[in-house]
């Protein structure tokens, strides 16, 4: 059994980096600007590289440490290094089953905590990592990447939805024990909806991406309106700019369900559609707990500080500039608008290492454990 310790979880993140600058560099490629690397596959792979290579890696690494390591390792690895795999000589395929196991693995993890106590917050994120393995099942067949945008975008936002719907109990401490449970049942049948709805889309994407378009309303409406942020927006510091983040990205997600209710997604309005759900959404959930999340994962702290609002405003402010010109065909615009969504990722992590390597000592200006609720892909912190 492997026995990795903070060193070995630096290393597992090094694969997740390399994914995210290939992705960077292939979005140059796609928006025809200059770029490092010309490589004729990584247009192609672009999606794959982010969603799964890169942030669907960071989940699985992020499920592995809360586990205690061992096995569930071959998670994180699998999905990053198959998403390399994708770039290499041999057929493109062969990186897709190497994803495809990886994301087997993430399931499996999940197995233990269902087990424990049949938790409904567990099940919205075990069917999340159903569709992840859905997503890279129907890629590694060479389904094409737009009727497999559905099952990514499920993959993150369940997995989100879970966590966010354990950390609603932390703002309901109050609440009578049935109207708790009533709540969390009904999360976990709007999860179940959208996994069918995924699944219809599929097959009669004529009526199904529209009705698609429609849960993801419903999904960002219910869940933004009992998120604890909705409160924390309130307060100051790190909470106040998790709940910042937490709202833009479920504003994001209304945008990107409004985008869906029209079945034929082309050209600049399908680009409108993955950004603002890839980067609107899922890098603004990731942004707003990424000083719980990295400290989790490499037990080094990440204080929080003012340049992560600069990221966050870079970010959400690049991505409506982008999103804005591919609604009205600006092409210059969009060109700037996913300049600067490169330059807001980099910073991102830019951000991160000098904030990881500036820390004054192991808890400086980190949330104690006890501000914490568990361990999970968004870091269950109360924002």
């Amino acid at each position: 059994m492997f026995k990795f310790q903070a060193n070995g979880r630096l290393v597992l993140l090094l694969p997740c980096g390399i994914a995210l600058l290939l992705g960077l560099d292939a979005g140059l490629l796609l928006l025809g600007l200059p770029a490092p690397l010309t490589l004729e596959r990584l247009p192609d792979v672009h999606g794959m590289l982010m969603t799964i290579g890169f942030v669907g890696a960071l989940i699985a690494l992020e499920r592995a440490v809360a586990r205690g390591g061992g096995w569930a390792y071959a998670g994180p690895l699998g999905m990053a290094l198959g998403a390399l795999l994708t770039l290499s000589p041999a057929p493109v395929w062969v990186g897709g089953v190497v994803m495809l196991a990886g994301t087997c693995v993430l399931l499996l993890t999940y197995r233990p905590l269902w087990q424990r106590n049949h938790d409904p917050a567990v099940a919205i994120q075990v069917l999340g990592a159903f569709l992840a393995v859905g997503a890279c099942a129907l890629w590694a067949r060479g389904v094409a990447m737009p009727m497999v945008v559905p099952w990514l975008t499920g993959f993150f936002v369940l997995t989100i939805a879970g966590e966010r719907v354990e950390l609603a109990r932390v703002g309901q401490l109050f609440d009578a024990v049935a109207v708790r449970e009533r709540r969390e049942n009904q999360a976990l049948v709007l999860s179940m909806l959208l996994v069918l709805v995924i699944a219809l889309a599929t097959i009669w994407p004529q009526w199904g991406l529209p009705a698609f378009g429609v849960t993801l309303l419903l999904v960002a409406g219910v869940f933004a309106w009992r998120d604890v942020a909705r409160r924390t927006i309130r307060s100051t510091g790190l909470p106040r700019f998790s709940a910042a983040g937490l709202l833009a990205a479920y504003a994001w997600l209304v945008v990107a369900g409004l985008l869906w209710l029209r079945p034929q997604l082309e050209g600049y309005r399908y680009d409108a559609v993955l950004h603002a759900t890839f980067l609107g959404f899922v890098m603004s959930m990731v942004l707003a707990h990424a000083p719980v999340i990295l400290p989790a994962v490499i037990r080094r702290p990440l204080p929080y500080g003012p340049a992560f609002w600069v990221v966050l405003v870079l970010l959400h402010g690049s991505l409506l500039l982008r999103v804005v010109a591919d609604l009205l065909g600006i092409d210059s615009a969009r060109e700037v608008g996913g300049a600067l969504n490169v330059v807001a990722l980099l910073a991102l992590v830019a951000t991160a290492v000098v904030s990881v390597l500036t820390a004054r000592s192991p808890g400086a200006d980190t949330p104690e454990p006890s501000a914490t609720v568990g361990a999970g892909p968004v870091g269950r912190v109360s924002p």
